[in-house]
């Protein structure tokens, strides 16, 4: 382990909440729990943002695999910070292939990609069709963040609903967008569920995710009871 690593790992285990650890733990079955430090996510945050700010931080991004699960988070922090879309999106590609886990997958969320939509897109198209867990994951919640306001097209559902996975994380994702989609874009999204697009795991759970919504009506989450598979 580098001086640079010791360094972030010490500052690390300094924020360590042992209760913490333990409950967050739970929440991430697939990531060995002695690789857990258990620190709070808005004090990670913050040490990322002054972090960031050297070049220390990017001396750590380069080194990779990281240890530790925060290291990991830490790693996604800094890359947010990045201004340049080019560069960014380099680090980000560089790192999918070392997350490990919905957590660190899901709080990535780069700045300057809002900036850069059309850019972005064409990275989620590739990224979608990957082989890897986490890096579809990572395009299907791309496509949820930023593709379901203005920038919404029905390509984009459709491109989801493609998505054929034996992965539990890959599944829940898609539960997840078709269930936030249903919130925002109701009449378009609705024939996905109607035509069965999904299989019968998602479908169900997407269902169930937009029913526990607060932004949709008492009249739609009835209607798509009716919509559940046996």
């Amino acid at each position: 382990m580098s001086n640079i690593e010791n360094k972030v790992v010490e500052s690390l285990f300094s924020m360590q909440d042992l209760d913490y650890k333990r409950f967050h733990a739970k929440l991430i079955p697939n990531v060995n729990e002695e690789l857990v430090i258990g620190v709070r996510t808005p004090q990670l945050r913050k040490y990322a943002k002054d972090f960031a700010k050297t070049d220390e931080a990017k001396e750590f991004i380069k080194m990779l695999p990281h240890k530790y699960y925060e290291e990991n988070n830490l790693h996604g922090f800094i890359l947010e910070q990045i201004k340049d879309y080019d560069e960014c999106i380099a680090e980000v590609e560089r790192f999918l292939p070392y997350v490990d886990n919905w957590a660190t997958c899901d709080m990535m969320a780069p700045k300057v990609f809002k900036k850069n939509l059309p850019k972005l897109l064409e990275k989620v198209k590739v990224w979608i069709k990957s082989d890897d867990t986490y890096t579809i994951r990572f395009a299907i919640e791309m496509l949820m963040k930023y593709f379901l306001d203005d920038a919404f097209h029905v390509i984009y559902p459709e491109m989801v609903a493609k998505v054929k996975s034996d992965e539990y994380y890959v599944n829940m994702m898609i539960a997840w967008y078709f269930a936030t989609a249903l919130a925002k874009q109701y009449d378009l999204i609705l024939p996905f569920i109607e035509n069965k697009e999904l299989d019968k795991w998602t479908h169900n759970k997407a269902i169930q995710k937009a029913i526990e919504s607060r932004r949709i009506t008492q009249e739609q989450k009835d209607y798509l009871r009716t919509l559940k598979i046996k």
